[in-house]
Parts: C-alpha cells; structure tokens; sequence
C-alpha cells in the first residue's frame, strides 16, 4: 500500500536545521497522520505521497513549503501593561493574540526592557530549512471517523 489521500502513515523522523542541531524527533512510531488532511507541512507531505512501508528517505524543506519565510511585519513592541498575567514576562514565552484580521495567533516574547515587551508572531521554525530524515513504518485506509475529525485516532495521533 502507498501513501496517498485519505491514508494514514505511521512514521520515525529526525529534523535538523543546515547546522545539523537536531529541531525535533518522533521514534518508535509515536507519529502517524492523515495524508492530505493539511496535517504536517507541505514540502513533507508532498515528498510522502507515493512511499510505501519500510521506505526511507532524506529531503531538505525550504521555507516556502515548510513554515514560510520569516516576515518582519509580524515583530511588534507592545506596552508591559497589555499584559495581563501574574507571571513574570521572559523571553521565550508564548502567548494568544489576535492578528489585525483577527485570527488567533501565537507570539513569542523576544526582548524585554522596562515598559515595553517586543513580541514575534512569526512560526519558530519561520525562515529555517528544515531536514528530515524519514522512515516510514505503516500506512492504512483512515477510519470514517478520521476522516471526518481531519486527523489520526489512536497511537501516534489524537486522543479524543
């Protein structure tokens, strides 16, 4: 059976930057999604289509079809008191907000100074190559339900 829409593929992946700093890992068939249900990043799930189990294959995924290219405009200084918690503001910290055309969006504290908070609402991963080693384990049809809630059930995928 080949990875194709509708299908859930179980994988191991290594994800490294070009430095070779390694992002992220699943082993041990701890991920499985539902191909062509928008749920990994294109440039992954376009190099998956057609594999078959036990296939395994090394792709590097620029940013237009991994998190997109870095954009500057999304860098905003806010005033301290906008924000509204108890905790103490650090860098790295992750908070919701609403971008202008109010979708949620996440943003990341970069730097802090005495009543300002500057905030990044760019992906992480933003800007960044990504390289994947991949293997595939297993590929199955999606169950109804799977294909209705647009993601895996069970090992390696949602737990409702």
């Amino acid at each position: 059976m080949q990875i194709e829409e509708n299908r859930v593929a179980t994988l191991n992946y290594t994800l490294k930057d070009d430095q070779g700093n390694i992002i992220d890992r699943a082993e041990d068939g701890s991920f499985a999604y539902l191909h062509g249900a928008a749920n990994i990043i294109p440039g992954l799930e376009q190099a998956l289509l057609g594999k078959s189990a036990g296939d395994e294959f090394s792709i590097r995924i620029e940013p237009a079809l991994g998190y997109g290219e870095r954009n500057d405009s999304m860098t905003q200084v806010v005033p301290s008191e906008m924000f509204e918690t108890d905790d103490k503001i650090e860098i790295g910290m992750q908070f919701h907000a609403e971008s202008p055309d109010g979708q949620p969006l996440s943003v990341t504290v970069v730097k802090i100074t005495d009543d300002e908070i500057t905030v990044d609402g760019n992906h992480p991963l933003a800007g960044t190559n990504l390289n994947f080693d991949v293997k595939v384990l297993e590929i199955r049809e999606a169950s109804q339900e799977e294909l209705e809630h647009g993601h895996v059930h069970g090992a390696g995928g949602h737990q409702h």
